[in-house]
């Protein structure tokens, strides 16, 4: 069989470290680096889930929707490390592709594959005991007006974890040249849509603004560049195929300068819409 489909353990039974071996991820380590690359779609989305979940009250049984969730490593992760049940929602992977990933790791019976566009989602209002979002709100989160539809399908009192790349401090008037010039493979960092990458500071100015949520955490990750970088770096010497090329050399001529990942936690009031 093509061993690009040939099926890799989820966890990983090694007692060495493995390739993705990170002290300050002990839950992550448990997954096998090769289940990780070979369904990677951009940041090392276990490293941001494990840092975004220490900040939310997670406990079995819980309804969680996995916003914006690519092939499902986060709902399988929050599945497997807190029991609740996941609603796994993408628009670009299918539902059918993701149930297949859901069935062989095991968790078919509590992650359910949805394929939905974020402004037209299928969900009942106030169904959701938590939503999670891991490096997607910032594709349709930035409209103002955008938070009052996406609350509605959490209970009162439900949590909103969102973890996304952002800034350190607001662009300079011009982007840095170092992010917009080619790399070594050819392609540059920057694109038109990274313009959607903000500060903490300006979340927290769109967050405050509704009366039916409350915000308790926005803030950037203090190593979150040196923390991009080091998954680049580790996907780089990844020798398997690859869907997309690295951004090593960019993330890491930033050095942490304005690159960064923004978390954000708060809850749906008791206060009507």
């Amino acid at each position: 069989m093509d061993s690009k489909h040939d099926k890799i353990p989820l966890f990983w039974s090694g007692r060495e470290e493995h390739a993705l071996h990170h002290p300050q991820f002990p839950r992550a380590n448990r997954y096998h680096p090769e289940w990780v690359f070979r369904n990677q779609m951009g940041p090392h989305v276990l490293w941001l889930a494990e840092t975004l979940s220490t900040s939310m009250k997670l406990s079995p049984g819980m309804r969680v929707l996995d916003m914006g969730c690519g092939r499902g490593l986060s709902s399988i992760f929050l599945a497997e490390e807190f029991g609740v049940q996941v609603w796994a929602n993408d628009l670009w992977i299918s539902a059918t592709e993701n149930y297949q990933r859901f069935q062989e790791a095991g968790v078919a019976d509590r992650v359910f594959p949805i394929q939905a566009e974020a402004h037209a989602l299928p969900y009942a209002e106030g169904f959701f005991d938590a939503i999670f979002s891991i490096d997607a709100y910032h594709y349709f989160g930035t409209d103002q007006m955008y938070l009052g539809y996406f609350a509605e399908f959490l209970k009162p009192g439900g949590q909103l974890g969102v973890m996304v790349p952002g800034l350190h401090q607001p662009w300079p008037e011009q982007i840095p040249r170092y992010l917009t010039e080619p790399q070594a493979h050819g392609g540059a960092f920057w694109a038109w849509d990274m313009a959607t990458f903000q500060t903490a500071s300006w979340w927290r100015s769109l967050w405050d603004q509704y009366p039916f949520f409350q915000l308790e955490t926005a803030a950037a990750l203090p190593d979150g560049g040196h923390l991009w970088a080091e998954w680049e770096r580790r996907f780089r010497d990844y020798p398997g195929e690859k869907v997309f090329p690295d951004d090593l050399e960019a993330i890491a001529a930033d050095k942490n300068r304005y690159l960064t990942f923004v978390q954000l936690v708060g809850r749906r009031t008791q206060v009507e819409f």
